[in-house]
């Protein structure tokens, strides 16, 4: 039954690489229940307030986090069949507390973002969302798979510590703390990487998994004997270069913890027309339409062109279904006061790991799900055991580079620009807005125009309005 409604069969897997690209899936993307929490739960609206109440609900956000997650998730699965999961976005939940939710309150802020959902809801409906994926030249597809590859490798590397950033002077980044590796975290990050790496030389099918599981044990092992810590100790705001990044791999006091679901349905819709002006409110709903609509549409590329699912044009299967998910997702967070649910690039971790099918899922959902209840375990996994996995991935994602031709100017350039402003601006939007910018003024200054979809004028003009929102803003007062 399974492998008929899923089709594992004639996608070349089985029932155990999708398992266990779920869970490598799961595991890569597991930190946002506990980042999310951090971004949105401890940042004020204007009226002082927190999301929930006067004080901070980080376990209420927590729980709510990895709820929507798993229920999305489990919808991707079931209805699209793509080996992709859904959850809080990284960027868009960071823009909505410090952009939207510091100039009204959360209710109307998260008002805003189901608004937005709706109107992508609307886009997927009416075939306008599938047709704009369609007119984008193959090649600009493979530049935005790879553009992401060295985007998710960037993350990882920034993530697990190996690269930070300076502070000061004129280079942005540099190796470890000040250019020395420090810390036995990196330590876990090094061991990780170079056991995933050992693993695929040597073909072993579980590599990605094994080298996550092993790592954490390690961490664990080194947490329990050196008491190393966080990096950064909320309670005295200290600065600890050798600890870890995000979660302690500390054995928990307790494995299971009661989850409180109350932060689902506290939004207003329409709440923040009546607090900030009608033209800033709908600049908040379009920032966030586009990096949504763009984000997904180029997430679901790298995925499924990472898979083998792609056609020859480089279109995904089921697209409309997926970005139907994507779409409702979207809704659901803002419903849920969580910020805006949406694809995570992350699940090339699971497809590295031989996910094919919406299985895969499936079983990344359930491991969310459970989550609500085995929050605690799941802090175990610190983000040097995790990161590996996204090296992998991106030099996986790396390798299509040999498909665009780079002879044409008009397809070169706006690939390069795609593929490098993606990491160096930790926005996939801007790399790809940046692709269909520039490929258009050069198709024009080619006397090419008519070989540009008319789609790509559009979306062209709206990339630029996206880019000149500020300046936008500071004219009309």
């Amino acid at each position: 039954m399974l492998d008929t409604y899923f089709k594992i069969s004639e996608r070349g897997s089985t029932v155990g690489r999708e398992v266990r690209g779920g869970l490598v899936t799961f595991f890569t993307m597991a930190y946002i229940v506990a980042l999310n929490p951090l971004i949105i739960g401890l940042s004020k609206d204007s009226t002082g307030k927190f999301i929930g109440g006067d004080a901070p609900n980080l376990a209420k956000i927590a729980a709510v986090t990895a709820l929507v997650a798993g229920i999305l998730t489990i919808l991707m699965g079931v209805v699209a069949n793509f080996p992709l999961a859904l959850a809080t976005g990284l960027g868009l939940n960071t823009f909505v507390a410090v952009g939207i939710a510091s100039k009204m309150t959360w209710q109307e802020a998260m008002g805003l973002v189901v608004l937005e959902g709706l109107i992508i809801l609307i886009l997927v409906l009416t075939g306008f969302r599938v047709a704009v994926f369609r007119a984008i030249p193959t090649q600009l597809k493979i530049a935005i798979s790879v553009g992401i590859g060295l985007f998710i490798a960037l993350i990882g590397l920034v993530d697990a510590g190996f690269v930070r950033r300076t502070g000061s002077g004129p280079v942005p980044v540099t190796l470890g703390d000040g250019g020395t590796l420090v810390g036995w975290p990196i330590v876990v990050f090094a061991f990780g990487l170079f056991l995933m790496i050992g693993l695929m030389v040597k073909k072993v099918k579980a590599a990605i998994l094994i080298g996550i599981v092993a790592a954490t044990t390690l961490a664990v092992i080194l947490e329990s004997s050196f008491k190393i810590g966080p990096l950064f100790d909320g309670a005295t705001g200290k600065v600890n270069p050798k600890g870890w990044n995000l979660n302690v791999p500390a054995v928990p006091k307790e494995v299971v913890a009661t989850p409180d679901f109350t932060l689902i349905g506290s939004f207003d819709l329409f709440g923040a027309f009546s607090r900030v002006s009608v033209v800033a409110a709908l600049l908040f709903v379009f920032t966030l339409l586009l990096a949504d609509f763009f984000d997904t549409m180029g997430t679901m590329t790298a995925i499924g062109a990472e898979a083998g699912l792609n056609d020859k044009d480089g279109n995904v299967p089921n697209a409309n279904k997926i970005l139907l998910v994507d779409s409702v997702a979207a809704i659901a967070g803002g419903a849920s006061s969580i910020s805006s649910n949406t694809s995570y690039i992350e699940s090339a971790a699971g497809v590295g790991e031989g996910a094919r099918t919406g299985l895969s899922s499936v079983v990344t959902g359930i491991c969310f799900l459970l989550t609500t209840f085995l929050a605690p375990l799941v802090a175990i996994i610190p983000y040097e055991a995790a990161t590996p996995a996204l090296i992998i991935v991106g030099f996986l994602m790396m390798t299509q580079i040999k498909g665009i031709e780079w002879n044409d100017l008009g397809i070169a350039i706006p690939a390069f620009l795609t593929i490098i402003l993606m990491p160096f601006t930790y926005n996939i939007t801007v790399g790809i807005g940046a692709g269909f910018v520039s490929h258009v003024l050069i198709r024009a200054l080619q006397g090419k125009s008519k070989e540009v979809h008319w789609l790509l004028w559009l979306i062209s003009g709206l990339f630029m309005i996206y880019f000149l929102t500020s300046p936008i803003n500071n004219w009309m007062g």
